[in-house]
């Protein structure tokens, strides 16, 4: 739009006029893969959406029945597993089609919601309504949480990685590993040092191999997988609670077994390469 000075009745306009109604630079458009990052970053902000209203509010009004908390719960698991889904479909239609270049700080922002706030609020809901956990304490662990992923994803920002490797548990696994152990409803000590210890190994230098090919498969299978074991617990369905326990403790087994193999295959490879440089030195 031109704009008239009224005294000296002289035009401005911008400098390339021709150009003032031409579309946003290719580098601000969204792309297909963007679009799915974005539903990541819904799917973490309605996880905190049911854990306050379904879990937290009917728990500090008395109001809590047992059924809705327990339906909320799992409706907020489910909405952190869509948006692993997410998480991980964006990354496959980055790599195939056009990746804008906000992609990587969308992908960064949408995990810190999803996988850093959604899991450390859900650990301080559970602080606040478990009978024998300590709000305060289950709060530090909640900032651990939250600071390991952060950390997380600042450094794996800056700092070159071997391809398909990941340094430090992803933080989808870490996430889910942390609701997981929540959920298993263990006494509160054990409880506390399992998601310290799922937010120290976020921060390691741990190698996780990247959710590709065969494996990208197993793991949205996997993710299926709890969320019809999560609906049957919600839905209070025969065995139900005996499914959910089962699949929270395949998660932590996951993610406990995973960094052994990892540093079982690390230090057989530093043995195979000693053995190869003794015997070049052989005559």
């Amino acid at each position: 739009m031109t704009v008239i000075d009224p005294e000296t009745q002289a035009g401005w306009a911008p400098e390339n006029e021709e150009e003032g109604d031409v579309d946003m630079p290719l580098s601000t458009r969204l792309s297909i893969a963007d679009t799915l990052t974005l539903g990541n970053a819904i799917c973490g902000f309605m996880a905190v959406y049911f854990t306050t209203t379904g879990v937290l509010i009917p728990h500090l009004t008395g109001m809590d029945d047992g059924g809705m908390a327990r339906h909320s719960a799992a409706m907020a698991v489910i909405l952190m597993l869509l948006a692993s889904v997410f998480d991980l479909f964006d990354g496959l239609v980055a790599r195939k089609l056009r990746a804008s270049a906000m992609g990587a700080e969308l992908d960064n922002l949408s995990d810190l919601i999803s996988f850093g706030l959604a899991p450390a609020y859900f650990v301080v809901t559970w602080g606040m309504v478990a009978q024998d956990a300590n709000q305060q304490v289950s709060v530090v662990a909640a900032v651990v949480v939250l600071l390991a992923v952060v950390l997380r994803l600042a450094r794996f920002s800056c700092v070159p990685m071997r391809d398909g490797i990941f340094q430090g548990m992803p933080g989808p696994f870490g996430a889910l590993t942390v609701v997981a152990i929540v959920l298993l409803e263990l006494p509160f000590l054990p409880t506390l040092l399992a998601i310290i210890g799922v937010a120290w190994l976020m921060v390691s230098r741990v190698e996780y191999p990247k959710p590709r090919g065969r494996l990208a498969v197993a793991m949205l299978g996997w993710i299926v997988l709890s969320m019809g074991m999560l609906a049957a617990w919600a839905l209070d369905a025969p065995a139900g609670q005996r499914l959910l326990q089962t699949g929270c403790a395949l998660q932590i087994v996951l993610g406990a077994m995973i960094p052994l193999f990892a540093t079982a295959r690390r230090v057989n490879t530093f043995r195979d390469n000693r053995r190869e440089a003794r015997a070049a030195q052989l005559p």
